[in-house]
């Protein structure tokens, strides 16, 4: 016989695995974030990356021909390669003139984290995705987020400009879109 003493079952602390990710929102650039950070946005399967934060992901991380070739379609996600970063272009609709789903998001968001597992990717940088010209409401995106990444060990940081920075935004790209 041993002479440790066993401590009983239910003495012993196990943390969750849903309690190990997190949300976290920051005020500032989006590009700012860690080098070695993924990022994810939300495109149209036509990839035209036309206005909002998509055209700043088209010029910084180029590769339109590269994601048209995954033909990806809505629902799930497209991935780029760059430096020490995976780049997550989440595809929540078919046109870059149509609106996305909370369904097509979610979908998209699970074949991201699909690809993060695989991949051991922990950390993600995202604006508000689908919040912006597409009009989803944040409330909404961020319990779809919770639901989609509260089992795993997956970061996500939210970025927003400055509320003043935000608004200036906006109305360019309002002028920049024809009627």
């Amino acid at each position: 016989m041993s002479s440790e003493v066993e401590k009983p079952v239910d003495t012993v602390k196990f943390k969750p695995a849903e309690d190990s990710w997190s949300l976290s929102y920051v005020t500032g650039d989006l590009f700012s974030c860690p080098e070695d950070e993924a990022l994810a946005h939300c495109i149209s399967e036509d990839c035209r990356m036309g206005a909002g934060i998509a055209v700043m992901f088209k010029k910084k991380f180029q590769g339109v021909e590269e994601l048209k070739e995954q033909k990806k379609l809505t629902g799930q996600c497209a991935v780029l390669r760059r430096d020490k970063r995976f780049v997550y272009y989440l595809i929540t609709k078919k046109k870059a003139r149509e609106k996305p789903t909370y369904g097509s998001l979610k979908q998209s968001l699970e074949d991201m984290k699909s690809h993060c597992e695989k991949n051991g990717v922990t950390r993600i940088s995202m604006p508000r995705i689908g919040c912006g010209l597409d009009g989803l409401q944040w409330p909404r995106v961020s319990d779809i987020l919770k639901q989609v990444f509260k089992r795993t060990d997956i970061s996500i940081t939210v970025y927003s400009l400055p509320e003043r920075a935000e608004t200036t935004v906006m109305r360019e790209n309002k002028r920049k879109r024809p009627m």
